[in-house]
């Protein structure tokens, strides 16, 4: 039985905690360190660590940090932002509060230096805090006589809630809040608004649906403009086109930007035909991300990314002027299967109507497209100068796309597989499998995801096979064929492979157990929001051979970071137990 902990180290426990946190109002994940260095610099920081080593501060220090309490509140809560700048009167008692209180340090401090230059870096801080609000009250009615030139009013919005609601993705990092949210209604309105935060110097973040896991839509300035893209949600029927280059029509879907990624599956689903890209955020995530990202999801491994579907794409470059990027011989599968890829890439002028100059033709090789061993090139980023794929918005902003659809064959099969034994055994037999599938004639490997031990964990799995025991991975596929009987030879074949790597395979067969297989995996999205206080969630691209040797290691970096973090808990302590 353990020994109960003394009153005295209680105590100490009780004070080393209190000092770690000892600005009021600070409930977010920034330090009182961090804060005193956004407001009042390094050098102040040492010498208010200095006095408390001397204990020189008290009364003194409480009410400083009550001052670095009242800015960091305001200037972390929009809410209370938005309450003083319709109460003038509040704000001006809310600084001389300030000032009072910086003023009784003063007359405390009996000619101390230290003290001296704390008192004159805290009155420099709040003299700034007074500027930049009422600044910034001048600077919004200048944006919004700008951009109302362009866009309705409402659509215009410097409120708590919506910059609340854009200070983050579905990382949940918060860095600053925007300074202004807009929500255009046209795709014709986009060039404008670039153009006019352009010239108020204002930084520009796209933002679609809120759902990348990359950052790209989070403000790291104040002096940002977020633009909201979600109202411009026109979609249009499945149309046969004839693509340059091509001697048959294909059918084609074109979608605005904002328009939800399920609504454009579910059109060309009501068509019988496929639309290829469907990342696990399909029922929350825009188009124009997905474009914007080169977005993948299951049936990545039968016709590629976003990419690979698309037909042509609009958008808005940094400058703010129109170009629209189409296709040429497109070869309605991957991209990096053919020689050459080609584009043609033409800029409009202010209305996206006329072209301005004579289209540009980019060639790039396919072999550039993918990295040999990872299926896709995440060491290139700019992806050979091709606008707005893969650059996350940094390059322009996606206003609509056209992408082609493809014909499912006509039966299909969905394997679940569990692997019960360790993660080194059950990837040899996910390599086998996709191995064994792309040898079979007239059989295709339409759709493949798994999920590691965590994630299995996480959306309270339910084992299908007669076992006590929850598996270490699990295995989805879609495997489609026109023939039936080809079919139902392959996905036994494949349940036959993972029973040889300790593991079990079920086979499903109509619409509604096919969807309940997959659901586990479409559920991993909505539990990602629940684990991203602890976990980084990001797509990474693995050589599937190499897929047992990154789950452990990724294990191994967890559990040594997890004792590094814990041993030095104990050490900083101990540390501050042999102080007092």
């Amino acid at each position: 039985m353990n020994a109960p902990l003394s009153p005295d180290f209680l105590k100490a426990q009780s004070q080393f905690s209190t000092r770690l946190r000892e600005i009021p109002y600070n409930y977010t994940s920034f330090s009182d360190k961090e804060i005193v260095l956004r407001f009042l610099g390094e050098e102040i920081w040492l010498i208010i660590d200095e006095l408390r080593e001397k204990r020189k501060t008290g009364r003194s220090a409480r009410m400083l940090f009550e001052v670095l309490g009242d800015l960091w509140v305001v200037s972390r809560n929009p809410y209370l932002h938005d309450d003083l700048i319709e109460n003038p009167k509040r704000f001006k008692q809310l600084v001389e509060a300030m000032r009072h209180r910086i003023k009784s340090i003063e007359d405390r401090s009996f000619g101390n230096i230290k003290v001296a230059q704390l008192t004159t870096a805290a009155l420099a801080a709040v003299f700034k805090f007074e500027f930049d609000f009422k600044d910034a009250k001048r600077f919004r009615k200048k944006v919004l006589s700008k951009l109302k030139r362009h866009t309705k009013k409402h659509n215009i919005q410097f409120d708590g809630l919506a910059r609340v609601s854009h200070v983050t993705d579905a990382t949940d990092w918060r860095v600053e809040f925007p300074f202004v949210v807009i929500h255009p209604d046209k795709e014709s309105e986009i060039s404008h608004i670039v153009k006019a935060c352009i010239d108020l110097e204002l930084t520009i973040i796209p933002r679609g649906g809120g759902t990348g896991y990359t950052g790209g839509a989070i403000p790291l300035i104040p002096m940002t403009a977020v633009i909201n893209t979600e109202k411009l949600d026109g979609i249009g029927g499945v149309e046969f086109k004839n693509l340059p280059g091509l001697s048959e029509s294909v059918p084609t879907i074109r979608c605005e930007v904002g328009v939800v990624t399920r609504r454009a599956m579910n059109l060309a689903s009501d068509a019988g035909l496929e639309f290829a890209t469907d990342p696990t955020s399909a029922d929350a995530s825009c188009i124009g991300g997905n474009v914007a990202m080169n977005a993948g999801g299951k049936k990545a491994v039968l016709w590629g990314t976003a990419l690979d579907n698309l037909a042509s794409w609009k958008m808005v470059d940094p400058n703010g002027d129109w170009m629209e990027i189409e296709r040429l011989d497109h070869n309605l599968a991957k991209i990096h299967d053919i020689d050459l890829a080609r584009f043609k890439i033409t800029k409009f002028d202010e209305n996206g109507i006329i072209p301005k100059d004579n289209p540009e033709i980019l060639e790039i090789p396919g072999r550039n497209f993918r990295k040999i061993g990872l299926g896709k090139d995440v060491t290139d980023k700019f992806l050979s100068g091709l606008p707005g794929i893969q650059k996350e918005g940094c390059d322009g902003l996606i206003t609509s796309a056209t992408f082609i659809l493809h014909k499912m064959p006509q039966h299909i099969r969905t394997v679940c597989l569990e692997f019960f034994g360790n993660v080194s055994t059950a990837v040899p037999g996910i390599v086998e499998i996709k191995e064994y599938l792309d040898n079979v004639d007239d059989v295709l490997l339409a759709g493949l995801e798994h999920l590691d031990e965590r994630y299995i964990k996480a959306v309270g799995y339910s084992t299908k096979a007669a076992r006590s025991m929850q598996p270490k991975m699990i295995l989805i596929a879609d495997i489609a064929s026109d023939n039936e009987d080809l079919v139902g030879i392959a996905a036994s074949k494949v349940v036959q492979i993972a029973n040889s790597k300790d593991g079990e395979g079920f086979i499903a067969v109509s619409p509604e157990s096919r969807k309940r297989f997959w659901l586990d995996r479409a559920r991993t999205a909505a539990i990602a929001k629940h684990t991203n206080a602890f976990k980084i969630n990001e797509d990474v691209v693995i050589p599937l051979p190499k897929l047992g040797d990154y789950s452990n290691g990724i294990d191994r970096i967890n559990i040594e970071l997890s004792i590094a973090n814990k041993l030095k808990i104990v050490q900083e302590i101990r540390r501050y137990l042999l102080k007092i």
